[in-house]
């Protein structure tokens, strides 16, 4: 344990730390941006307006998405 954290790398509160402000938002963000290429809207302008939106303003760009954009979207029919 002590060769831990003499290297640096992050522990306990560390980490938690590290996962709340970098490893969730970037979880959220991958998940929102392929939930968006996977699917398709009921206006075609509403896809690229969506990924701008992710892309430049991650969390909260996601976070809306998430909540906002998937109603938007087409129901998938399964066959």
């Amino acid at each position: 344990m002590k060769i831990i954290l003499l290297l640096g790398l992050p522990g306990g509160l560390e980490f938690i730390i590290l996962a709340l402000f970098f490893l969730f938002p970037a979880i959220l963000w991958i998940w929102a941006l392929i939930d968006l290429i996977k699917s398709d809207f009921r206006e075609s302008n509403l896809k690229l307006i969506w990924a701008l939106i992710i892309i430049f303003i991650p969390l909260l760009g996601s976070i809306l998405y998430l909540f906002i954009g998937r109603n938007q979207k087409i129901p998938r029919t399964n066959m």
